[in-house]
């Protein structure tokens, strides 16, 4: 009996673990694809772009290199019709791309979900970055559509909450939130920039 788990102990020990970073891709019976970092037989491997060192605007930090998250940025982005340079700027302000990030009030992943929000946007797991991404990209793109597409509004509801927007039609004078949607701003105009 020992020799048999030890045998099977050195193959367990042999076969490749999958990473961290592993994405896969799959797309149902109505044509519908998904991401997801749970590999199946019928999922097939992102190839994900090699680290490499790449000149950055010098006022964002190296962390946004966001480049696992991409696929899912793009697909979130064209889904919501919420530009992918905004959802980049977004997840650099709430989360800095940590998938696993938990705020002091209870907003998590990487577009800092509060409990609420993922439940009304249908969020099982809020640390799986295609379910997260998804659903902030939705409801950011809700929160344009209700606005007007007034981005610093629909920025200052996301993080403040819409009624304390709506109610005034400005942002409101929280520190935090007047603090938040410049921060949101400067990246995603750096962003924008980059493109053009």
């Amino acid at each position: 009996m020992r020799i048999l788990f030890l045998i099977l102990l050195i193959f367990l020990s042999s076969l490749p673990a999958p990473q961290a970073t592993d994405l896969f891709t799959f797309t149902d019976e109505k044509g519908a694809t998904y991401y997801t970092n749970m590999p199946g037989d019928d999922r097939v491997r992102v190839p994900l772009p090699v680290k490499k060192a790449m000149s950055q605007p010098s006022s964002i930090p190296s962390s946004l290199n966001s480049e696992v998250y991409e696929p899912i940025i793009t697909s979130a982005g064209e889904r919501f019709a919420v530009d992918p340079d905004l959802v980049r700027a977004v997840i650099k302000t709430e989360s800095n791309f940590n998938h696993r990030a938990v705020s002091p009030k209870g907003a998590m992943g990487l577009m800092q979900l509060m409990p609420s929000t993922a439940k009304e946007m249908a969020v099982a797991n809020p640390f799986d970055p295609v379910e997260n991404i998804h659903a902030g990209v939705r409801y950011l793109g809700q929160l344009l559509q209700l606005l007007k597409q007034n981005l610093p509004l629909a920025l200052a509801a996301y993080n403040a909450g819409p009624k304390r927007v709506i109610d005034r039609n400005e942002i409101p004078a929280i520190e935090e939130t007047q603090n938040y949607v410049q921060r949101v701003m400067k990246y995603y105009n750096i962003l924008s920039r980059s493109h053009e």
